[in-house]
Parts: structure tokens; sequence; C-alpha cells
């Protein structure tokens, strides 16, 4: 019987890097197309697979005897090695796929594509039509015009889109999305020298970045590419590679990953047999059209850490049953008898109507700053509820933040609920020159009380605060105010600093009598890339300084808080700190190494000297010893160390989810005992697989 071969190829590519050919990337080549010129080189490979079906695939008996006419739809890879894999076959007889993956296996080896010169895999679709014909354009085949053999391949693709789409047709246009960059302190250290090149006119303060910023320094595909693993099976892809759904039609994407927080360790300094922490979760994320991003996760937890962490979380206790508020995470409900359950959700739906403006509204964090820590808005305390507006032109970022916050002590709960009070910022970035950058800094807290609600006048974006509280009564909100500055002294070595005023009397000052009404704090910093011509290692040093009663008020509710937390430095205020950081990864694996040493002043509480010594942001400024001879580390004075190590590997560049070990060693050493204030030494061992998407800080 007479065999006609209809050959159509979908010559376009549909990996997830490109749709094309590009100029840095080159598909994979016979030995016969090695003299053939790049732009060629495409062409060629497709002649190849056209002769090589033609000339191998075994039309079964049965599908000719029932005179079948139809097609294989066909998802086939060279991988980095240069060997064809069948990943996924479609057609109405299992004789048919059979076939199919037996012609594909006996194609030779041969060399791999390239991505930027390094050898990559490469996806193509076909649709194999039964009966067949030849097709190759070096053989002439039917009489079909190029125009027509478009038209066809956009419909073949159109139905095996509705088949496979998430293996196919899914390109990750989250690299170039308005989607923020989790923030985790160790993977911006891998893109952070790209962003801090001389003359670069980016803008680092104001986290989380969104991955359309950064890809304009920092290539995703092309890094996300270098950890590619080979996998043969759908199940190693999602694990080792993709995310386990990735879905894109014309105007929208979505992806969905599973989230997990699953350690188990040691402290060997109490009794219990051990500490952990349980956190399942799901992460879905996507776009429609070019504008429009959301984001949104939900977590369930429950966990038991070291002595001093749960002994921490209880003090944050809010008002009610529930017994702690677990630190940076939420409020937490007993588990069993020595644990705690903590669900957390995070969402934002992130708008770009121009390109210089950027819109999101969820709930969340944000952090202001280059260092470690931040004076000015950091990401220690709970979720919260924002809306944040990027707006960029120029040598300018300009971000506006107003969040609502939460204070659930029991002296200043309504009506049996949490009090609302309300916080708003300001932050200017200047790229003053090629090295140096400035950052201009204000923020505002108010409450809900009297019935004030939400001041419409902290809405206006570019309204000073200080006029603002000035013109309501200065008893009405805490207005602080604070800069920041950036020098690179060349591509490899840059230094920061910060600097924050909540109150200021140039006489007292000049007087020299140390007031307490002179509260303000600094940060001085310097990082090195590629430290001591390692690539890849970043080192960071950084000395915070606040001095005592900064983020405080006089009205109980104004201070600079959420969810008796701190808003800016975890430690609240009095107290100098050094912090010295190293980050480094090599291919899928990482280290990351932090110590820091502090002088913190805390407060008796008990007794006739129950005075607020300036460390309690939460506490009245009014409860002061004196007026004068304040001095940061006054009250109880503590030294504390924390050291933290930890190494592991990263199983999924998609999802960030690590394989981790570490170890922490905590030393809190006050010079005066009291119930609240004791010595505490710590050695905790921690073994888990998480899912790294945010910062979490033991080092108070």
């Amino acid at each position: 019987m007479k065999r006609y071969v209809v050959l159509l190829l979908l010559s376009l590519q549909y990996s997830i890097y490109a749709q094309t050919l590009q100029s840095n990337e080159k598909p994979p080549v016979f030995p016969s197309c090695e003299g053939v010129g790049v732009e060629d080189l495409q062409t060629c490979f497709n002649n190849h697979i056209y002769k090589h079906i033609y000339n191998n695939f075994k039309v079964p008996q049965q599908v000719i005897d029932e005179k079948y006419k139809g097609e294989i739809s066909v998802l086939f890879e060279v991988d980095s090695t240069g060997v064809f894999k069948v990943i996924y076959a479609e057609a109405m007889y299992d004789v048919l796929k059979a076939e199919t993956k037996r012609v594909f296996s006996i194609l030779p080896k041969i060399k791999p594509a390239t991505y930027n010169g390094r050898p990559t895999y490469k996806q193509y679709a076909m649709a194999i039509k039964i009966p067949l014909v030849n097709q190759s354009e070096s053989d002439g085949g039917t009489d079909i015009s190029k125009s027509e053999i478009s038209k066809r391949a956009q419909i073949v693709k159109a139905e095996y889109d509705s088949v496979s789409s998430n293996l196919v047709t899914y390109k990750n246009k989250r690299f170039s999305s308005q989607l923020n960059i989790p923030f985790t302190h160790s993977s911006y250290a891998q893109f952070d020298r790209n962003l801090n090149l001389v003359g670069t006119n980016s803008h680092t303060a104001s986290k989380p970045f969104l991955f359309d910023e950064v890809s304009k320094y920092y290539d995703f595909n092309s890094e996300k590419h270098k950890l590619v693993k080979e996998a043969n099976t759908w199940g190693g892809r999602k694990l080792w590679n993709e995310h386990l759904v990735q879905l894109q039609g014309k105007d929208y994407w979505f992806t969905i990953d599973p989230v997990f927080d699953l350690q188990v360790g040691k402290d060997t300094k109490v009794d219990y047999n051990s500490t952990y922490n349980n956190t399942r979760g799901v992460l879905i994320q996507g776009g429609f059209g070019e504008k429009f991003n959301f984001y949104t996760s939900v977590f369930e937890s429950q966990g038991r850490f070291a002595q001093y962490v749960n002994n921490y979380a209880e003090s944050l206790k809010a008002f009610g049953p529930d017994p702690a508020i677990i630190p940076g995470r939420g409020i937490a409900k007993r588990f069993k008898t020595d644990s705690y359950d903590y669900p957390v959700a995070e969402a934002y739906l992130s708008y770009t109507p121009a390109k210089f403006i950027n819109i999101q509204f969820g709930h969340g964090k944000n952090f202001i700053g280059d260092g470690y820590r931040s004076l000015l808005l950091s990401d220690v305390a709970s979720p919260r509820p924002f809306l944040k507006l990027n707006t960029k032109f120029w040598k300018i970022k300009y971000t506006n933040t107003w969040m609502w916050l939460k204070d659930v002590r029991p002296e200043v709960t309504e009506d049996g609920a949490f009090l609302t009070k309300y916080m708003a910022t300001h932050y200017l970035s200047w790229n003053v020159s090629k090295r140096l950058n400035l950052g201009f800094f204000e923020s505002v807290v108010w409450s809900n009380t009297n019935e004030r609600g939400f001041d419409v006048n902290y809405l206006n974006p570019v309204i000073f605060y200080r006029a603002i509280e000035f013109e309501t009564g200065q008893g009405a909100g805490n207005a602080i105010l604070g800069a920041s500055a950036k020098f690179k002294f060349n591509d490899n070595v840059n230094m920061y600093g910060q600097f924050i005023l909540d109150e200021f009397s140039l006489n007292d000052i000049k007087a020299r009598e140390k007031s307490w009404k002179n509260k303000y704090g600094y940060q001085l910093g310097i990082k090195y890339y590629n430290a001591f011509k390692v690539d890849n290692l970043m080192m960071q040093l950084e000395y915070n300084r606040i001095r005592p009663y900064a983020y405080s008020h006089n009205t109980i509710i104004l201070n600079y808080g959420h969810n008796n937390q701190s808003m800016a430095h975890l430690w609240g205020a009095n107290f100098s700190e050094w912090v010295l950081i190293g980050h480094y990864n090599y291919n899928r694996w990482f280290a990351d190494a932090k110590f820091i040493f502090g002088k913190r002043g805390l407060d008796y509480n008990e007794g006739t000297n129950n005075f607020s010594y300036g460390g309690d942001i939460y506490r009245n400024y009014n409860d002061r010893p004196s007026d004068t001879g304040i001095k940061v580390g006054q009250g109880i004075k503590t030294k504390t160390f924390y050291g933290n190590l930890q190494a592991g590997y990263l199983i999924n560049p998609s999802t960030n989810l690590k394989l981790f070990a570490d170890i922490t060693v905590r030393n809190f050493n006050p010079d005066v005992i009291t119930n609240s204030t004791f010595k505490s030494d710590t050695v905790w061992f921690n073994l888990g697989l998480r899912t790294d998407l945010f910062n979490w800080y033991f080092d108070f």
C-alpha cells in the first residue's frame, strides 16, 4: 500500500527560555550540519528529523488495516548531552505511541544546543500525520507553501496546547513580571553585586525588588539555566527544575507550588527531646496581560523552638487566651502541651499602569535599607496589610507605603478587640552620581483613637509628615525622619549607612548633658563582593547604634511597632551591635555565616526600679529615671553573642526549595539577674527542608 507522508514540524521552539533562536543560543547540531552557517542550523536540524522519521517510522499493521487518518502529537527533547528523548506522545493507538518512541530512541547522539556558549537542553513539538509523506526541505516533499505550513502549525499547536500546555507553551514570564523577588538576605546576595556595579542606575534600598527591575542587571534565565539538572521523568523535572503546575495562555500565566518548612533539631541546654517546625502550604502566583500580577501563599504551621525563642514568643503574648506571638510570623495558639500552632497568609496584587509606576496592595512585609538591619523600616515584625507605590524616573525612585498595624496589648484593647493604628512612609532614593546614592525618609504613626480613623492627610504622597503632625496636634502622631547613603568604591566594594531621628534638641547637645530628648540612631556598613578573589563570596560588616527612647512615645499606642514587635530593629533601642555576615554559593550548594556581638540596656521591671531605660519601645518614655545622663546601654547592661552557620543544597531553583543543616550558638549575659532577665546559653542544631521565601530572625 502506498504510503503518504504529511510531516509537519512545528519549528517554533518551546523551551522555558525562548521561543525563537536568539543571538546567544544555538540549536542542536547533527554531524553533517557542522559546516552550515548559524542562521541555517535550525533548518538543517529540522530536515534531519524529517528524513529520519520518514525513513524509519513503520506504521503498525493495525493502523493500516483500519485505514486510520490522523496525527501523533509529540514533544521531544535534545538534552544537554545531545541525547534525544520523547517527553510526551499522544495518539489514538498505543502502538503509534510506542513506534514514535522507538523511532526517536534510535536517533544518534549529537552536539547539544548551547545558551551563552553553555550546553543546554531544547524542547520541540511535532505533529506526525498518518499516513506519511516526506516534508523535508532538502528532499522537496509535498507541494505545501510555507504560509500553509505556518497556518497548520498554529492549528496543531493550539490542539497540543489543550493537551499539555504546561509542558510545551510555558515560558518563564515570572522573571520579567512585576512580582516581588521573595526577600531573603541569602538569595539577594546572589545578585547584589550586579545591582551595585559602578555606573548602574539601580536603587537597592526599597525591598523587595521586582523581577523586571533586577532583570535589567541580572540574567535570571541564564543563571537558572546553569542549575538545570537532567531529569528523564515528569516527577524528576518537577522535583529538580520546574514548578509543580505551570500554565500559560495568550494573556495569562500562573504557577502552583507546595510550600514546606520541615525542621527537626535539638536545643542542648533543655530537657525536652527535640525542637521542630512543621509548615505546609501552597503558593500561587501569576499574571494577566503585561501589567497585572498576583501572589498568594497560605501556611499552616506547628512548632517548638529553642527555649530562648519560646520564651521570647511568650513575652510577646497578645491580649486573650493565645499564649504567644511567633516572632515574624504571628499570633499562635497552644498545640499539644509544649508547642505552638500559627497559621500565616501573605498575598498581594501588583499593577503597573505605566512603566514608571508600580502599585501593590497586599498583606506582607517591606524593608528599606542596604544592610542586614534597617533602622527605617524592617521585616522583623509579623505580616501586615499595606498599600505601596513605587515611582521611578530619571535617577530617582520614590516609594510610598501605607500600613495597617495592630497593638495587641491588654491595656490598649478596644471593646475587647485589638486596637488598629496606621503608618505611612516616604522614601526617596537619588543616584547623585555613578558612585553615590542618597536617600531621604520620613514616617508617621497615628492611631484610631478619638474617632480619627485613617487620616486622609497622610494619603498625599508628596507631603511632609512633620507639617501634618504639627497641624493635627503634636500628640496625634509619631513622626520620624531618616536618611541613607551608599558609596561604591569599585565594583566589588561599597559602603552604606543610615541615620534615624526621632527627636533632637540642639541646646541639649551643646550643653553636653546627654539629654533623653536626643533620640537618634545610625548604621554604618561595608560589603565586599567576590571577597578575597573568591567568586560568589560576599562578606558584610555592619555596625548599628540607637540611643534610648527612640521609636517610643508618650501616647501608649503611638510607638513604632506592630504585634508587640519593632517595625525597625528587632532589639528596639538602647543598644549597639556589630554584625559580620558571609554568603557563598556554588552551583546548587550554599553556605551562610552570621556573627553578632551586641551591648543592650534592659529594664529592671520590678520593685521601686520599675523605670523605662529606653530599650522597650512599647513603654512610655515619661517613665524614664532622669532627663540627663542618658547613654546607650543604661539599665541592665547585657552583652549578647549570636552565631549561626548554615550550609545546604538547593533542590529546586524554581521554588527555592532547600535542604539545609545549621547550628546556632547564643550567649545572653546580663549583669543583673531579675525574674524577666537572666543568663542564657544556647546551642541549637537544626536539619530541615524549606521553601525559602522570607527572612526569619532568631537573633534577638
